[in-house]
């Protein structure tokens, strides 16, 4: 017999949910009481919890209709916890072990048990809803693959439960330290499995999988750049709209809240007329064996970075990019045969991008925007944009701007991806003709 606490959003509610109440129950035992603190909307926010589509009381109705739990709460800010431990006499507190050691400090209060999940999430009852829930796969296995697993559970409405990786041991490894239920090495049976796919692999096979993934009619969410080539995102567009799925480039920056409204208050004409746009994002990587390194997966700056500071470069100043203005110097690293370091200048009418991207020499990563009535200055990391200053030298004061980026950001691209699935919204924010105007450029400058 033990007192029992567990939290979550519980948005969608399914059997990953049911789960983890049983087994919080039978922890409890006959005797035991479990309390189930379900958050609000507020404190979903705070923590980067995003697209929750179910009210307060809906979430916390299908929590008391499972029937494990005899008290449910609101969880309203954090902290909490350590004062529901002592209210409620707790014994244990059980949460997912995708949670293992965030909550190791609990200890002090009580016993912390890390249950494993769910692998998927069952779709009975789900699929025939209209809000039903959309099930992922993720093609490729290395670095941010695993990242985005981790960012995609902050996302409502979406559940990655399947990889593919041509060497199969490589997709097993993945799927068992990510805990999916499902791995592939044969792309065609994943396709049959999921309703999305989220493209990680080298750059150079980017084309090749979006373009099986759209003709079978799933929604493809690829990472940046979406191709090496401007014509063949052309296509892959095209493609995507002729079979009525969404197909959006994963440009994490683009996406962050705090870029956004940078992006609206410069056009609002906060800062007058925009003269120039300074952006720097630079490196300093040793390993040289990583694809960054690699001609063969397309490695080397300007295709592992560029798109990061072309995006304000487009998102201000536009995509009518003459080829004959663009002026960069790249310098290449002739162990690896691929440039390291590049910076050069976009000459529009009556404006200037200057931009610096680098994978072995450091400079300061800001980002700054001239306008004829002030400027605004971004500190580095300035594509996690969580901070930004409005100045001027006309005696007005230093207007300062704070916002959340949760995480590694990637759910900022993720939730508007699943947005414009479930609700159609269209996709301003980078839209198709923003990233093949990206890719113009770096096609170019390659």
């Amino acid at each position: 017999m033990a007192n029992v606490i567990t939290y979550g959003t519980f948005d969608f509610f399914h059997e990953g949910h049911r789960n983890i109440l049983r087994r919080a129950k039978e922890i409890a035992g006959k005797d035991g009481r479990l309390f189930v603190g379900v958050t609000s909307e507020n404190y979903d926010r705070e923590r980067g919890k995003l697209n929750v589509c179910q009210d307060l009381q809906t979430r916390m109705r299908q929590v008391q209709d499972s029937g494990f739990a005899d008290e449910v709460f609101v969880e309203e800010y954090e902290g909490q916890k350590i004062e529901d431990m002592r209210r409620y006499s707790i014994d244990k507190f059980v949460i997912g072990d995708d949670w293992a050691g965030k909550y190791d400090y609990l200890g002090e209060w009580c016993e912390v048990v890390y249950l494993p999940r769910t692998k998927g999430v069952s779709s009975t009852g789900i699929r025939n809803d209209s809000t039903r829930l959309l099930h992922g796969g993720i093609v490729g296995s290395g670095r941010i693959a695993g990242r985005f697993v981790v960012e995609s559970r902050f996302v409502s409405g979406v559940v990655f439960d399947a990889v593919f990786n041509p060497r199969k041991s490589s997709a097993d490894n993945f799927a068992a330290n990510h805990g999916l239920k499902g791995s592939f090495d044969d792309f065609d049976k994943m396709l049959g499995e999921v309703d999305l796919v989220y493209v990680a692999t080298p750059h150079v096979n980017h084309a090749e999988y979006v373009r099986c993934a759209l003709k079978a009619g799933k929604h493809v969410l690829c990472e940046k750049p979406l191709t090496l080539s401007a014509q063949e995102a052309k296509e892959l567009y095209a493609l995507a709209e002729k079979n009525g799925v969404v197909l959006q480039e994963a440009l994490k920056t683009a996406f962050a809240p705090g870029f956004k409204h940078l992006v609206n208050l410069a056009k609002g004409g906060l800062i007058g007329q925009i003269r120039q746009v300074r952006a720097t994002f630079t490196k300093l990587m040793t390993d040289k064996t990583l694809r960054e390194f690699d001609k063969a997966q397309g490695g080397g700056a300007v295709s592992e970075l560029l798109s990061y500071v072309l995006c304000p470069t487009i998102k201000l100043l536009g995509r009518q990019i003459d080829p004959r203005k663009v002026d960069f110097n790249l310098i290449k690293d002739e162990e690896c045969e691929v440039e390291t370091f590049a910076s050069g200048m976009i000459k529009y009418d009556g404006a200037t991008a200057l931009l610096t991207v680098g994978l072995t020499a450091k400079d300061e990563g800001c980002l700054s925007i001239a306008g004829t009535k002030g400027y605004i200055w971004v500190p580095s990391p300035w594509w996690k944009t969580e901070y930004f200053e409005i100045r001027n030298d006309m005696g007005q004061p230093t207007r300062r701007f704070f916002f959340l980026f949760a995480g590694d950001g990637l759910r900022y691209e993720l939730a508007e991806f699943v947005k414009r699935i479930s609700m159609g919204v269209d996709n301003k924010t980078w839209s198709s003709e923003d990233s093949i105007e990206s890719l113009r450029i770096i096609e170019f400058i390659r």
